[in-house]
């Protein structure tokens, strides 16, 4: 088991992407498709149809994220990029915009079943913070679940938990479901 300080993170190949998905493309065959394209498209494309968007993305020279490596192994991946990278949060009633501030957001997160619980997530999203900070971001938003029943299937948890966001200095700005805040961090 990895430590936090063995723990490196960077940005994302595909290749690596690729390992942390697995076979399956992450949860259901999403590839972490869900939040950029309609619904109907993204189902209709589930599996290898999302793979292939999620490498056209990389190949237009786009880093859609990073990927925790420990040991030279791609173990954890979070998707950051500006928000309009991902319509489909426009139409979310619970995650639509707060205000009008430009704002990167964190889609989601990845990390490999056998380095769960040991602190990826969190080196994972105070990467996405420098990443996005170094991009020009000036406030990093997530999108968190918060369940009120333990324990919670972490696979299911693919925005990540609040209590990784608040770890990594986030504050809750908005809740419109009794699960899901909406966190802000302030980058400059």
């Amino acid at each position: 088991m990895p430590s936090t300080s063995d723990i490196d993170v960077r940005e994302a190949t595909f290749e690596g992407f690729q390992a942390v998905m697995g076979e399956k493309g992450g949860c259901g065959g999403c590839w972490c498709m869900l939040w950029r394209l309609p619904k109907k498209q993204m189902d209709a494309q589930m599996g290898e149809g999302n793979r292939l968007a999620m490498r056209a993305v990389f190949e237009a020279g786009e880093v859609p994220g990073l990927v925790a490596h420990a040991d030279g192994v791609p173990i954890g991946w979070i998707q950051v990029a500006p928000r309009a990278a991902f319509p489909r949060l426009e139409n979310s009633r619970v995650l639509k915009p707060v205000d009008d501030q430009e704002v990167w957001s964190v889609a989601c997160f990845l990390v490999d079943r056998a380095h769960r619980r040991q602190g990826v997530a969190l080196a994972l999203l105070n990467a996405a913070c420098d990443f996005a900070g170094q991009a020009g971001g000036r406030i990093l938003e997530g999108y968190p679940v918060e369940p009120r029943k333990s324990p919670y299937p972490p696979l299911y948890a693919w925005t990540g938990f609040a209590a990784t966001f608040r770890a990594a200095g986030f504050e809750e700005v908005a809740r419109r479901s009794e699960t899901r805040p909406i966190m802000r961090k302030r980058l400059d």
